[in-house]
C-alpha cells in the first residue's frame, strides 16, 4: 500500500470528520424538531466562528418566523440573510465593535416575553465575540486581566470563572436576561467534554462558579492586586453579596432552558471511523479527549504507529488510529506552525525510515495557529526528503519544514469549530 494512496486516505478520512460537525445541517435538523408556531415572537442571537453557517441554516429553517436576529462573527465570514443581521467584529482579540454587538444582543432578549422563543446559537470562538463587561468595567480592562491570568499559568477553568463573574453575558446570564422567554440553546462544542458552562462560557449554562472563587483564583496566582481596581471591586462586591451571583443549576429559569450540544469531536470521530472502516482500514477511536503538550502526544502515537507496524497491536494493518481534542505547544523558539503542524513534525522525527506510515493531523475549522494551514502529513520517508526536522521543531518552526515539502493540508474555513482530528494510518506492508 502506498503513501501516496495512504495520504490520500487520511485526507478523506478528515473530510468525513469535517462534514459530520457541517453547522448547518446540525442546527436545521434541531430546530426542525421544534415547534416555534407556538411562540408569539422567535428571536436568534448568539456568536462564535461557526456564527455565520449556523445563522443561515436557521434562516433556511425558520424563514420570517424570525422576528428579529443579531450575531457577533468573524470578519472573514459574512453572509447576507433576510431576516437577521451578522455584526462583524474582532477576533481572537475582543474589540469595541464586539461589545456594541453584545450590548444590542443583550437588549435584544431582554425585550422577550414568556410567550416568546429566544435561541441562542453558540460555537468556538463565541467568549472572545460576545464581550459584554459588567457596569464598572471597560473591556480593556477585561483584556488586561486575561493577560495576567495567562502569563500567571491560570488554566482555562479558572479564567473562564473570572471571565464570567466580570461578564453580563456569560456564565447563564444571557438566559437571565432572556428570562422569562423560552430558551434554546444550540451549542458547536470546541472543548474537551462539551460541557455547555464552557463552551463560550455558558451564556445559557448554569454556572457553578463564584465571586469568592474569583478572588481566591486571583489570590492563588498573585494578581489581586495588579488587575483593575474597578474589577477587584466588583469581585469584593459580589462575595460580600452585595451584587447578585451568576445563575447556579437550581434557579428557577432553567426551567425554561434547555443547552443542547449539536456538534463535537465526537461526533466528528465517529463519522471519520465510518469513512476509515469503509476504506478498508481496522479502526480504533481512541479519545476525543486528547490534551496536554503537543509533541509528547506525538510521540506516543508514533509509538502505536511503530508497535502495529511490528506486533499488529493494537490492531493488524492495515489500521487507523483516530484521535481528537487539543493539544498545547510550548513556544520555544520564533518559527511559525500550530499544534497539529508540530505534532505531525514531531511524530515524523519518530518514525523516520517506517514504510506504510502516515501521520495526519488539522483542525477541524481549517486553521492551525497564525497561519493559512489547517495541519499537515508526514510519512516513513519524510526525514529522507528533509533530513533537519529536529531543528525546525526546536524552533517551532513545523509550517516552514512543511511548507517546503508540499505537505501542508489547506483546506481554507471550514466554517465549523469542534476542534482537532488525528489520523494514523499503518498500511499491509508488502
Amino acid at each position: 500500500m502506498s503513501t501516496v494512496r495512504l495520504r490520500r486516505q487520511a485526507l478523506s478520512i478528515f473530510r468525513a470528520a469535517v462534514a459530520a460537525a457541517n453547522p448547518d445541517d446540525a442546527v436545521a435538523r434541531h430546530l426542525r424538531r421544534l415547534d416555534v408556531g407556538r411562540f408569539r415572537n422567535v428571536y436568534v442571537v448568539g456568536a462564535g466562528k461557526a456564527g455565520a453557517s449556523m445563522a443561515a441554516a436557521a434562516e433556511r429553517v425558520l424563514g420570517r418566523r424570525i422576528t428579529a436576529g443579531l450575531l457577533n462573527v468573524k470578519e472573514d465570514l459574512p453572509r447576507k440573510l433576510r431576516h437577521m443581521e451578522l455584526h462583524v467584529c474582532g477576533h481572537p482579540v475582543p474589540d469595541a465593535r464586539g461589545v456594541d454587538g453584545a450590548q444590542r444582543i443583550a437588549q435584544l432578549v431582554e425585550s422577550a416575553g414568556r410567550e416568546d422563543l429566544v435561541i441562542v446559537l453558540i460555537s468556538g470562538g463565541a467568549s472572545a465575540l460576545l464581550p459584554l463587561p459588567a457596569p464598572g468595567i471597560t473591556l480593556e480592562e477585561k483584556q488586561a486581566a486575561t493577560r495576567l491570568l495567562l502569563a500567571s499559568g491560570a488554566n482555562i477553568h479558572e479564567i473562564n470563572t473570572i471571565r464570567k463573574h466580570i461578564s453580563s453575558s456569560k456564565g447563564g446570564q444571557l438566559a437571565r436576561l432572556a428570562a422569562p422567554a423560552r430558551v434554546e440553546a444550540l451549542l458547536l462544542s470546541d472543548v474537551i467534554g462539551d460541557d455547555p458552562a464552557v463552551i463560550g462560557s455558558g451564556p445559557a449554562a448554569p454556572d457553578a462558579s463564584t465571586f469568592a472563587e474569583a478572588l481566591r483564583i486571583l489570590e492563588k496566582h498573585g494578581i489581586l492586586e495588579r488587575v483593575a481596581a474597578s474589577l477587584r471591586e466588583r469581585l469584593q462586591q459580589g462575595a460580600r453579596g452585595v451584587l447578585p451571583e451568576t445563575p447556579k443549576p437550581a434557579d428557577p429559569l432553567f426551567a425554561r432552558v434547555r443547552n443542547t450540544v449539536v456538534g463535537s469531536n465526537r461526533i466528528a470521530l465517529s463519522a471519520a471511523a465510518r469513512r476509515a472502516r469503509e476504506l478498508g482500514f481496522r479502526t480504533l477511536l481512541l479519545s476525543s479527549q486528547i490534551q496536554g503538550e503537543t509533541r509528547e502526544i506525538a510521540r506516543m502515537h508514533a509509538a502505536i504507529a511503530r508497535e502495529i507496524a511490528a506486533s499488529g497491536r493494537p490492531a493488524r494493518p492495515p489500521a487507523c488510529i483516530l484521535t481528537g481534542g487539543e493539544t498545547t505547544v510550548t513556544l520555544r523558539g520564533d518559527g511559525l506552525g500550530g499544534r497539529n503542524q508540530e505534532f505531525v513534525l514531531a511524530a515524523a522525527i519518530e518514525i523516520a525510515g517506517l514504510p506504510d506510515i502516515v501521520v495526519f493531523s488539522a483542525g477541524t475549522d481549517g486553521t492551525d495557529g497564525p497561519t493559512d494551514a489547517a495541519g499537515a502529513f508526514a510519512d516513513g520517508d519524510t526525514l529522507g526528503r528533509k533530513p533537519d526536522a529536529q531543528g525546525f521543531l526546536d524552533r517551532n518552526d513545523s509550517y516552514r519544514y512543511f511548507d517546503a515539502l508540499g505537505n501542508l493540508v489547506r483546506t481554507g474555513p471550514t466554517h465549523t469549530n469542534v476542534m482537532d482530528v488525528r489520523v494514523i494510518l499503518v498500511g499491509s506492508q508488502q
